[in-house]
Formats: C-alpha cells, sequence, structure tokens
C-alpha cells in the first residue's frame, strides 16, 4: 500500500493512501469533532455521510473547507484542523441543527448522553442566531422504542445499522432540505413493520430522536403498592455493564453491587435470569438431543433472542421449523415466577409483579407478545433496561460504590457459570453443548469450555467431537451475519446441526440497552471477558447440575419436554408480513 505524505497542523505524517483525512488526524493523536460519522472497524460498519458539516477542515490550495471523514488524503495534502475559518464553520453547522431541534433537553431521555448537546458546549455556542420555522413530525411509540422525528439531525447512523449492519430495511432517509427525515416506509409505526426492536438504532443514535420506551414509572408505582408482591430478575449481561454507568471500567463486575441496589429500591425478591438460562438449556438441549438422535429437523436454531425470532418470522418464515420452542430464559423465568414460585411462597400470582432489567429493547416487545401469557397472566410485566435501572438508581441517591455485595434470593437465584456465558456470543451453543454432550455420551465432560464456539468473527462454523460423532454448530452475531448463514444453509453451501444467533454485536453485552459504547467495540470485548470470568468462577459450570433446577423439575415440571414444561416453557413463532 502506498504511503502519501500529507502535512497536518505543520507535521509532516505518512499515512495509508485508503486514509481520509479524519483516520490521518487520529492516527497522529489529533482530533476534530464529528457528529453523523461512525466507525464501528471490529463489525465492519462505517457510516459518513458527510451531512453534519461538523468535521470541516481547511486545505491549503482549495477555496472550500471539506468534510474530514469524507475526503480521501493524497500526496502533498496540507491541512488546518484548528483554523478560525474552519471553527467557525463548526459552529455555524451546529447552531443550524439547533435552530430545528426542540429545545427540551433538561426533559429529554438523551440528557447528558447527546452528542450535539456535547458538541454545542465544546464549540462553546450560547446563542444562535438563526431561528425561524421548526419541523414538525409525529412522535412513534411502540412497546420497546420511541422514534421522534423531531430530533433527527440526518445523521443516518441508525439507517447505516438498520439496513447495512442488521440487514432488516426499515429506517431510510426520505425527502430534501428543511423535510428531510429518517423514518420507515410510509411513515408508518415501527410496530406495523419488519422492525425487530434489537435497539441497536438506539445505541448509535447521537440525540433524543430514538430511545428506549421508559417502563420506570410503571415500575415505581407497583414498587409502592403494598398489595403487590415485586419479584425482579437479572440478565446475565447486565452485571457486567452497570458499573460503567457509576464510573467504573467497562468489564467490571458488579454483580453484588446490583443485587444490593436492587434491595435497596424495595424489591420484593432479587431473582436471576440466570436460573431462567439454566431452565432453558435443560429444554433446548433436550429437544436437540431428540431431534439429533431421533431424525429430526436439523439445524436447530436457539430462540432466546427476540429481536432474531421477529427477524425469522419475518425474512424468512419457510425456516419457521428450524428454532427450539424453548421460550427465552426471561420468559420461563416470568412462567414459573407466577406459577412455582407462587404456589411455594404462598402467594396469589395475581399479586406478583415480575420485573426484569435487561440489556436489550427487544426483550420490551416480547414481554407483550400475545403468546407470552402461558402462566395464566402476562409473564413478564415490565421490562427496563441496564441504562433505565441506572436512572433509577440515581433518582434514589444510591451511592453505587458504598453498596455491600449482597446475594440473589433463592429458590430462582441460584444459577451456573453455563447460565452466565448466555450473556455473549457464543455462550448460547457452549452451554447447551456442555449439557448435551454428557447427555449423548453418558460420561462427565473434563473440559467444559468449547474454545471452539467462542470469538467475535460476524459468522463462525465450529466442529465439536461428540464420542466420535463431529457436531457442526453456526454461530452468528448481528442480524446481517445471520442473514449470510441462513441463505448459505438454505442454499445447500453449508450443513450444520445447531445455530445460535443474537441479534446484537458481541451477543447480549452488546444489547441496545446497555450503557452507550459510542462505537468503541472494545467495551464490548471487556465485558465478553468479565462475562468469561464469572463462568470460570463458579464451582458448577453445568446447567443440568443445577440443584435449584434438579429440584423445580421433580417438585413441579417433572423433567424436560413434559407436557407441563411444554405448556409453560415453550412457545411458538408465526409468519409476519415484510413490511
Amino acid at each position: 500500500m502506498n504511503m502519501p505524505k500529507i502535512t497536518i497542523n505543520c507535521k509532516e505524517v505518512e499515512v495509508p493512501e485508503n486514509y481520509t483525512v479524519l483516520d490521518a488526524v487520529k492516527s497522529i493523536g489529533g482530533y476534530v469533532p464529528t457528529l453523523c460519522y461512525m466507525k464501528l472497524e471490529d463489525i465492519g460498519i462505517e457510516n459518513k455521510p458527510a451531512s453534519c458539516r461538523v468535521c470541516m477542515v481547511e486545505i491549503e490550495g482549495r477555496r472550500n473547507l471539506a468534510p474530514a471523514c469524507a475526503t480521501p488524503v493524497s500526496e502533498g495534502l496540507v491541512v488546518k484542523t484548528h483554523s478560525r475559518r474552519a471553527i467557525q464553520a463548526r459552529r455555524t453547522a451546529v447552531q443550524l441543527l439547533l435552530s430545528d431541534h426542540p429545545q427540551d433537553c433538561l426533559k429529554c431521555p438523551k440528557n447528558g448522553e447527546c452528542e450535539l448537546q456535547d458538541l454545542a458546549a465544546e464549540l462553546n455556542i450560547h446563542n444562535n442566531p438563526y431561528f425561524g420555522k421548526m419541523s414538525v413530525h409525529k412522535k412513534d411509540i411502540s412497546a420497546a422504542i420511541i422514534r421522534d422525528p423531531n430530533k433527527c439531525v440526518m445523521c443516518r447512523r441508525c439507517e447505516t445499522m438498520c439496513n447495512e449492519f442488521q440487514t432488516v430495511g426499515v429506517l431510510s432517509a426520505v425527502n430534501r432540505g428543511f423535510d428531510a427525515v429518517v423514518k420507515p416506509t410510509f411513515d408508518w409505526p415501527l410496530e406495523n413493520t419488519a422492525c425487530t426492536f434489537c435497539g441497536q438504532c438506539v445505541a448509535v443514535c447521537p440525540t433524543g430522536a430514538l430511545v428506549e420506551r421508559s417502563y420506570i414509572d410503571q415500575v415505581w408505582d407497583v414498587l409502592e403498592d403494598p398489595k403487590k408482591h415485586v419479584v425482579v430478575q437479572t440478565a446475565p449481561a447486565v452485571r457486567v455493564a452497570i458499573g460503567e454507568e457509576f464510573g467504573y471500567e467497562p468489564g467490571t463486575i458488579s454483580t453484588g453491587k446490583l443485587v444490593a441496589a436492587l434491595r435497596v429500591l424495595g424489591f420484593d425478591k432479587i431473582f436471576d435470569t440466570n436460573f431462567g438460562a439454566d431452565l432453558t438449556i435443560m429444554e433446548e438441549a433436550s429437544e436437540f438431543k431428540e431431534r439429533l438422535e431421533n431424525g429430526g429437523y436439523l439445524p436447530m436454531l436457539t430462540s432466546c433472542c427476540p429481536g432474531w425470532v421477529k427477524f425469522l418470522e419475518h425474512q424468512f418464515p419457510e425456516l419457521l421449523e428450524m428454532p427450539s420452542s424453548a421460550k427465552s430464559p426471561q420468559q420461563m423465568f416470568g412462567a414459573v415466577a407466577k406459577t412455582y414460585y407462587a404456589q411455594k411462597a404462598g402467594i396469589d400470582p395475581k399479586d406478583i409483579v415480575v420485573v426484569s432489567i435487561m440489556p436489550c429493547l427487544a426483550k420490551k416487545y416480547e414481554a407483550n407478545r400475545e403468546e407470552m401469557r402461558s402462566s395464566g397472566y402476562q409473564d413478564v410485566d415490565y421490562v427496563i433496561t441496564t441504562r433505565e435501572l441506572a436512572d433509577m438508581i440515581r433518582e434514589s441517591g444510591i451511592n453505587f460504590h458504598n453498596l455491600p455485595e449482597e446475594e440473589y434470593d433463592n429458590p430462582l437465584g441460584e444459577s451456573t457459570g453455563a447460565a452466565d456465558i448466555f450473556g455473549r456470543t457464543g455462550g448460547v451453543a457452549e452451554a447447551a453443548l456442555r449439557t448435551a454432550y454428557e447427555w449423548i455420551t453418558g460420561e462427565e465432560l473434563g473440559n467444559v469450555e468449547f474454545e471452539a464456539v467462542r470469538g467475535y468473527e460476524g459468522v463462525r462454523i465450529a466442529e465439536v467431537d461428540i464420542k466420535g460423532t463431529t457436531i457442526r454448530v453456526g454461530i452468528a452475531h448481528g442480524l446481517g451475519n445471520v442473514r449470510k448463514l441462513l441463505e448459505d444453509i438454505r442454499a445447500g453451501k453449508t450443513e450444520v446441526h445447531m445455530i445460535e444467533v443474537m441479534a446484537c454485536p458481541g451477543g447480549c453485552v452488546g444489547g441496545g440497552g446497555q450503557p452507550y459504547h459510542h462505537g468503541d467495540f472494545s467495551i464490548i470485548k471487556k465485558r465478553t471477558e468479565a462475562i468469561n470470568r464469572i463462568d470460570k468462577s463458579k464451582p458448577i459450570r453445568k446447567s443440568h447440575e443445577n440443584p435449584s433446577i434438579k429440584k423445580i423439575y421433580d417438585e413441579f415440571l417433572g423433567k424436560p419436554l413434559s407436557e407441563k414444561s411444554h405448556h409453560l416453557l415453550h412457545t411458538e413463532y408465526f409468519e409476519r408480513e415484510w413490511l
């Protein structure tokens, strides 16, 4: 590769010829502010529409300023990143955006996390000479996502994630000039589209144009209702991310403090979604074993991710026989909380409220699916994200740093290391293999770590030897990668026995409800490493060895795939229209 010499702020450097000016500036530790630009190198995503004009720089010999994010380097280029002309152009660009932006920052869910807000402060904008007519669009509120086009700055990051990374194709820029905005076809509500509610659009939106629908007020209401017995479950990925909201380094394990915070908030019982994950493996591994040994439909797809399930229902309805009928850990937990736990605790299930703390926005949608009422009630009542829980903790004045390390309550708080790894890509498959291996061979598994299914590649095929039988496992994270894998399987190019799918980059650790990583994939990797450390630290690392799981089958469910477990722990899927 050629290495052209360019000059940046009087400093001569050599950079690769495929660099932009922005890349070159970053390579020498320089800084140019950006808004529409987004680069997620680890997952192959780059967004550079050069629409916001915030990254303008001065290039010697050119009459006009140039957007650093979209200007390629060339031999002899002389760049000034902080000339007064460039700075004033950036200020004007931000002022123009603010002139057509609601001035409700104090009430906005993105207050404190808004990149437009940060830029205005950074550029010392305290007044705005531009004013006049403002855009007026209707707000779209679904069970999981609130879309407010009035706050759209046309960065088109959401469009990039929806169309290029997830290949869902719901969001698109429409109109020109003053009327330009990003929205679904025909301006339909998200609930009437193929949206999977994965939340990756929310994760990258720099303003409050896309946010999660919050259920914090409803949770406060039930916590203050003396007639309600409120139980809470926490997903595995939450414990390795919640600390970031309080200044801890990414990858900090905050399980004990998380439990303590929930107890202070007033929840009656603090349980763990990991119990549901171990339960999921009992059902899913049994189903896989049955399909493998009795000529059932293969490959079997894991079905823990509701975003992925909805993607399949819209985009690949002809493959609806593939996924396991097992519910997700969240929904299994809700079903047993309002049946098994209600019986043991002597509480009328109508008085039990199940709250989930999830890294995912699709879980809000999943909890509201009509078929998720096998307990006789809505299995999970309210879902709040990691970010929302942090808001509740701050609102309560709790000092997270000073909280003690506390333990989950039983019987739905005991779990194994296999349940923890549900939080990262490859984890569900690995957990299932740990149990399936022993059930198929009748032998004890020594090394429980299936390194073959681990990694960060978007699509990977792992081969696992189970006593002379080679089991091929497909792993995909990110729905665009899932599409590639399923299309290869449909075309007969790839043969596998099991497929694990997670809609978000890195799996649940990169979920749309996690603390914002602002495009830094290294944060997701650190969360993954923390998940693996938790797994290694557990005395029991196979789901079928969890004493509380054995007990629920002995006392209540009978055995995996029994009539009762089918009724409570399994579900069905439906073909949905594409749009």
